[in-house]
């Protein structure tokens, strides 16, 4: 028997009255609020429901950060040994030698102890290049699964064209493995209602659209584990509400005379090494590193000033919000509910980096969700450089697809982040065996909860 524990980012109660299949799995077995972190974003939330611990342990606090030993910002990072802390097959194995673990597409998969990993990895051409394909391990199990299902649809992962073919690979490929290997634990990560929840709102007409396409496939996938007698978790890591107001947190503190940017080809870049303060954007937190404590009461102000600004953590506040990592910022500052922090330095469009126009989530000094649109401002013309660049690629040019627009405050309609207010819009925990049935779990539990499913008792976190 494998325990099956699927993510479904952004399910919360608003979206499960809109699937039945998925909502049948809690009313067999139990449903339950889970109690999210801070910051409720995928990577630190997946890393804390791994771990049982809090940021300040794990050192994921946030989808990336400033490596201050790089001089560098990098998000969505890929090693496993970026998340400090042992993790759950890890627990596991102590007691349990010989426990099988398998990770489909849950973040920082790649270098991990898992028996089996599949995580999304462009082939990166020396060209300049990208195509779509995965990373697996054993790396005979990339044929196994791209035979049956084809390549891994990469563009249907992450940008203006994803939608639910990814998820329904995933998922796929998770029915394989099921079927091919003695597992104890199996992780699948099913992205799709991230995508038009932050597009359009969680309560439009869209989100009702991708609420009853994820059901579909993730009920084929619930129903065919149960068939097999395996135990199923449904969990999120954050529900998706409204957004209404970006804020622009580096161009305040760029007016201010604290951000610095260098200038190559006419194009301006943010300059960390120089920058008396600066900030890595994600959602609805922002890191805020200031190297020189006395520049802090000027970073503090700028900052303050910013409508859609909710809240400014700093020393023992840190602690309390679990962020006490070397990794966070001098400052982490949270937004207003309806409000989030954009990544843009520049002041003029004129002088934006050639990638604040791609899908290019490595080099964005913070995270962009207008990458999920094709330029709203210039749609025809997106579209038409898209196909011209396709054509390029087709007949072996490089080529350069600019097509996410500068002006995310027209479109961008749902974020997350912040701990939510109300149990509608919080993840949740369903799961098919009432024996550890509860009405509330939080995120440090979960590990616990899932040891207990696989038969073995929680030591003390290591």
């Amino acid at each position: 028997m494998t325990l099956v524990v699927i993510d479904a980012v952004g399910l919360t109660p608003r979206a499960l009255k809109h699937m039945p299949r998925v909502s049948k799995l809690g009313a067999d077995g139990f449903q339950a609020t889970l109690d999210t972190i801070t910051p409720a974003v995928t990577c630190s939330v997946q890393a804390t429901l791994l771990t049982g611990l809090q940021p300040t342990d794990h050192g994921i606090v946030g989808n990336g950060w400033y490596f201050r030993d790089l001089g560098e910002v990098f998000l969505w990072r890929q090693h496993n040994k970026l998340v400090q802390g042992e993790k759950v097959w890890e627990t596991a194995r102590r007691s349990k030698p010989g426990y099988r673990a398998a990770n489909l597409c849950w973040w920082y998969a790649m270098g991990a102890t898992t028996d089996l990993t599949v995580t999304p990895r462009p082939i990166y051409h020396a060209d300049g290049a990208k195509s779509p394909d995965c990373y697996t391990y054993p790396p005979q199990l990339h044929d196994n699964l791209t035979g049956p299902l084809g390549e891994f649809p990469l563009f249907q992962y992450w940008g203006p064209t994803a939608n639910i073919k990814s998820t329904k690979w995933i998922a796929d490929a998770a029915k394989i493995v099921l079927d091919n290997e003695a597992l104890d634990l199996l992780l699948v990560y099913l992205p799709h209602l991230d995508y038009d929840h932050q597009r359009f709102g969680p309560e439009g007409t869209e989100a009702l659209k991708a609420a009853r396409e994820l059901d579909e496939v993730a009920g084929d996938l619930i129903d065919h584990a149960r068939a097999r007698g395996d135990q199923v978790v449904v969990l999120s890591e954050y529900g998706i509400t409204p957004a209404r107001r970006p804020v622009e947190i580096n161009r305040a503190l760029r007016r201010a005379g604290l951000l610095n940017v260098y200038t190559q080809a006419g194009m301006e870049y943010l300059d960390p090494w120089t920058s008396r303060a600066f900030a890595v954007s994600d959602h609805q937190i922002a890191h805020v590193y200031v190297p020189n404590a006395a520049d802090l009461p000027a970073a503090r102000e700028a900052i303050a000033a910013l409508d859609g600004v909710g809240e400014i953590l700093e020393g023992e506040a840190l602690s309390t919000a679990g962020l006490a990592h070397e990794r966070s910022g001098e400052l982490v500052v949270l937004a207003e509910r309806d409000a989030w922090f954009t990544y843009h330095y520049w002041l003029d469009n004129a002088h934006a980096p050639d990638f604040g126009q791609q899908v290019e989530i490595h080099r964005k000094p913070g995270y962009d969700p207008a990458e999920l649109f094709m330029d709203p401002d210039d749609e025809k013309g997106a579209k038409l450089r898209a196909g011209l660049a396709l054509a390029r690629k087709k007949t072996g040019f490089r080529y350069v697809m600019s097509v996410v627009g500068l002006d995310a405050s027209k479109y961008v309609k749902g974020t997350h982040g912040l701990l939510p207010d109300n149990d509608e819009d919080a993840p949740v925990f369903l799961c098919s065996d009432k024996s550890v049935a509860r009405d509330r779990i939080a995120a440090t539990d979960v590990r616990d909860v899932l040891l207990e499913l696989s038969g073995v008792s929680a030591p003390t976190n290591v």
